[in-house]
């Protein structure tokens, strides 16, 4: 159901794509598109992937030994697996395309202890292209969010696992080198619902915090459960989150095209921010 090939992809779907525009101001930076809990579109992973995201999002569990996309637990159905659904389209069309880049955003469900020794099996047959501290050059980053380890617990596993951060552990700086992106809930900073203005109140301390974040440690910053609109699209620009997630992939892309601040395809998603 979920194979690449047979998959009828319209080629309009990919859209131009707009370059690093010069200048330090924040309306002059390209922004990565993220296509958030993807796996609940019409064509996961095909649509965000030819629509030239960035980084795709899938929740998973481990349910009788296979790893299953849902959201919930309630919604679990046995033909939804992780290597069907993403896995396996994502190892053919790395081999199709040796320029692309992709992260690939896992979000844990469950305890970490049971599910991601099982994923770091599936990931197997990806190895060549996983980003890793032994393949820096890798095109694939598996960035784990949701119920992860904590910080002093990154050690115990391979490097070809990153991981998200919401600013509430400390860190040691070795800790801080595992850290893919920081992601923060929006409504922790603002009840915003994107109609109007945001309150220039909540502008200000969401501008704090992510001009914090880039200081103190470097790293790119995602929102996630804002409003999903232009507005709010808009909003997060300006206040300088790095990458921008939606649940609604071809109005963003064609959004970020037409203001060009888009990333192009082949950029990889840093881990730090370039000087």
């Amino acid at each position: 159901m979920y194979s690449f090939i047979g998959m009828k992809i319209k080629l309009q779907l990919l859209l131009p794509m707009a370059f690093l525009l010069a200048g330090s101001n924040v309306f002059a930076q390209a922004r990565f598109a993220h296509s958030h809990n993807d796996y609940a579109n019409n064509t996961p992973f095909y649509k965000a992937f030819y629509n030239g995201f960035n980084s795709i999002e899938a929740d998973i569990f481990l349910v009788d030994g296979t790893l299953l996309v849902s959201h919930s637990d309630k919604a679990l159905e046995p033909e939804r697996t992780l290597k069907g659904m993403y896995l396996d389209p994502i190892l053919y069309a790395l081999r199709r395309d040796t320029t692309r880049h992709l992260c690939l955003l896992i979000d844990d469900k469950q305890d970490h202890r049971k599910l991601l020794p099982k994923l770091i099996k599936e990931l197997e047959p990806l190895k060549p292209y996983l980003l890793s501290k032994e393949n820096p050059l890798g095109r694939l980053k598996i960035l784990i969010s949701g119920n992860r380890p904590r910080p002093a617990n990154y050690k115990d596993y391979p490097s070809i696992l990153w991981f998200d951060d919401d600013l509430i552990y400390p860190h040691t700086q070795a800790e801080w080198d595992r850290v893919g992106q920081v992601s923060l809930n929006f409504e922790k900073w603002s009840k915003w619902k994107g109609v109007g203005a945001i309150p220039e109140a909540d502008r200000k301390r969401l501008l704090k915090t992510v001009d914090s974040v880039h200081t103190n440690t470097g790293k790119l910053v995602r929102f996630w459960g804002g409003p999903d609109s232009a507005e709010s699209w808009d909003t997060q620009i300006a206040f300088g989150a790095d990458i921008i997630g939606t649940d609604k992939i071809e109005q963003l892309a064609i959004f970020l095209a037409k203001k060009s601040l888009r990333q192009p395809i082949i950029a990889t998603i840093p881990n730090k921010l370039s000087k």
